[in-house]
């Protein structure tokens, strides 16, 4: 793995190697908003070297190229390294549902499968690949630039929950709705529309320090849709940045 930053003042943070989420939502309690960071080049044209000492050929998965330039930074540094080839992928989508395809990516490479193989299983998996989430407070969304005082203020005041989805790489508001159990309970509706067209489904909820809400959420969805094999992943400090805490999602792919 090669990590994304945070950087609180001059106090710069590789996530999930210098920071943990939970220290994270602490931290961001008692200090200013952070600004994240890519990984340099660097950074993955040292990694290719020292494993083109063992393999020769590497996949590497990234987040969405629509809010990182980190696909981008692998696409040049593997074309800097000799002795292995690099494969990297765009996942155009962030969090654990990005781990689906490194899951399956990796099942597939101890299978034997050769790297053409596996990128093309991973743009199939894109067809049925859906994450939708609800950020519970939008001043983070304020504070990092991505949304007006004036909208963030209407929003707070009205008690709106805007759900949020990927289209084309980048995040864009999909519905506003009026309350957090609302908001979760369509979000929930639209895997279950996914679900009824038939075929085994593989979901994550993913919460924004709030494990004990997302853990009564799972055993409630796993009642209602038994062709949906469910587990729990969490909205990491770079994420976590621009949602803030509080914030749900559930993703989403046909296996």
């Amino acid at each position: 793995m090669i990590p994304l930053s945070v950087i609180f003042g001059n106090e710069t943070y590789e996530e999930e190697v210098e920071i943990t989420a939970e220290a994270f939502y602490e931290e961001v309690k008692h200090k200013e908003l952070p600004t994240t960071s890519q990984p340099s080049t660097g950074q993955f044209v040292e990694l290719f070297e020292k494993l083109s000492a063992d393999y020769d050929a590497v996949i590497s998965i990234h987040l969405s190229s629509g809010i990182s330039g980190t696909y981008q930074g692998a696409v040049t540094a593997g074309s800097m390294v000799e002795g292995i080839r690099a494969y990297p992928f765009d996942s155009e989508i962030s969090c654990m549902v990005q781990g689906f395809y490194v899951i399956e990516a990796a099942e597939m490479a101890a299978a034997g499968k050769d790297p053409q193989d596996i990128m093309s299983r991973l743009e199939k998996m894109k067809q049925t690949v859906r994450a939708y989430f609800m950020v519970d407070d939008l001043s983070h969304l304020q504070r990092g630039g991505r949304l007006s005082s004036a909208q963030a203020l209407i929003g707070s005041l009205l008690q709106v929950k805007p759900l949020l989805h990927f289209q084309d790489k980048v995040i864009v508001p999909f519905e506003k709705i009026r309350t957090r159990k609302k908001a979760m309970k369509r979000i929930a509706d639209l895997l279950g529309d996914a679900a009824a067209g038939g075929g085994d489904y593989r979901a994550v909820i993913i919460h924004a320090n709030r494990e004990k809400e997302a853990d009564e959420w799972k055993a409630e969805l796993e009642k209602e849709l038994p062709n949906v094999e469910f587990m729990i992943g969490y909205f990491g400090p770079v994420i976590g940045t621009h949602l803030g805490e509080g914030s749900m999602g559930l993703g989403w792919y046909k296996k």
